[in-house]
């Protein structure tokens, strides 16, 4: 007859129990250890790979409306330029990637700082670009070592470009990059989005008037990235709308012809059709190239045009006031004789000058000296 050895079995179940609780303990160690690893230390790490790992949308800029002058003449270009855009969040060392980048694509402190500025306004997570108008050796130049720069792309876009030059300058007005004050105003009219894709927006003339018009609509593509930010696949293309083309009642030669008779003076030129009030030429003497704003003008260029002794940034059909001299009598005299105040057979002593009733103002005929009668005959 055998008798069991209570306290032996006893002992030998605590210690299972112990070890099964040290499993667990080591279980729940290793599961916590690995919960703080992935949700803290290594939190930026997969947030970004989740980033990436994403269904992202891609704005597709419009095509600008061309304007065109009364016989359909194009007085604008829209010409395909290319720039070099930089994603911050796949950078770990900006300075040293402006460093490289700078004999590739030549670039300026000016580049630099207007890079630095934008970067502070933008998501990290979206293309910021770094210069526009690369010319073609610098773009060949980083297709050779494009494989050193993850997260540096080039990207082709369109300006505008006015052949044209001063000779339109006060007409058509410009277009160029969308500031913050650009920026608010877009967002008050909940049209931000609509400028996801573009750099430039119309500032003068007619480019700025018609600005909703010539702008068109933006378009997207609805890619799938890989966890390295390639494109998979296309999900979904929604086109840009073009923007509207715009006719002008302006003749092109008559504009040029005026110009050429002003050249070298301060001098405004308007010239309308009698019939229904369209323009045919605006002229504003001196002007100004406006193709430097596009891709946006220097300090010190600017500085020069803003204090010429000549104004030529100054509309002078527009912003000018000048006295209307003798073209308002013809008016005046046919007021006064549809009311009946005057007949066509009165006539008025013209003195050499005039005071004005209940004043001591006196106003003195241009020519001295002169004494006259006048009518409406």
């Amino acid at each position: 007859m055998t008798f069991k050895d209570f306290d032996a079995e006893e002992k030998l179940f605590l210690r299972r129990v112990i070890v099964a609780f040290g499993v667990v303990v080591v279980c729940f160690g290793i599961l916590i250890f690995n919960l703080y690893n992935l949700q803290i230390r290594q939190h930026h790490y997969y947030t970004t790979r989740s980033n990436e790992n994403d269904i992202k949308m891609l704005p597709v800029a419009p095509t600008r409306g061309i304007i065109y002058d009364r016989n359909g003449i194009p007085l604008v270009r829209n010409v395909t330029w290319y720039d070099i855009a930089v994603t911050p969040y796949k950078i770990a060392d900006m300075d040293a990637l402006l460093k490289q980048l700078t004999p590739i694509v030549d670039l300026s402190p000016d580049d630099i700082a207007d890079f630095r500025h934008a970067l502070k306004s933008s998501s990290r997570y979206r293309p910021v670009v770094l210069k526009n108008a690369l010319t073609d050796v610098e773009i060949a130049r980083f297709a050779v070592n494009q494989f050193h720069f993850n997260g540096v792309t080039i990207n082709s876009y369109q300006d505008r470009q006015y052949p044209y030059g001063a000779e339109l300058a006060h007409v058509l007005g410009y277009v160029s990059k969308i500031n913050d004050n650009d920026l608010k105003a877009l967002d008050q009219k909940g049209l931000t989005e609509n400028y996801a894709a573009d750099h430039n927006i119309g500032k003068q003339g007619i480019e700025r008037y018609y600005e909703n018009d010539l702008h068109g609509k933006t378009g997207y593509q609805e890619v799938e990235v890989d966890n390295h930010g390639r494109i998979v696949r296309l999900l979904k293309d929604v086109p840009p709308i073009a923007g509207k083309n715009i006719h002008l009642t302006l003749d092109l030669h008559l504009q040029e012809y005026i110009e050429s008779l002003l050249a070298g003076q301060r001098a405004a030129v308007l010239v309308e059709d009698p019939h229904d009030g369209s323009v045919l030429a605006m002229v504003s003497m001196p002007s100004y190239d406006p193709n430097p704003f596009v891709k946006g003008i220097s300090y010190q260029d600017y500085g020069k045009l803003l204090h010429d002794k000549n104004l030529p940034l100054i509309n002078r059909v527009t912003q000018g006031l000048y006295p209307p001299a003798s073209t308002v009598k013809p008016y005046m005299a046919m007021s006064a004789l549809l009311s009946g105040i005057i007949t066509p057979q009165t006539t008025f002593f013209g003195a050499p000058t005039w005071t004005l009733p209940g004043t001591q103002r006196h106003y003195r005929d241009w020519k001295k000296n002169r004494t006259r009668y006048a009518g409406c005959h």
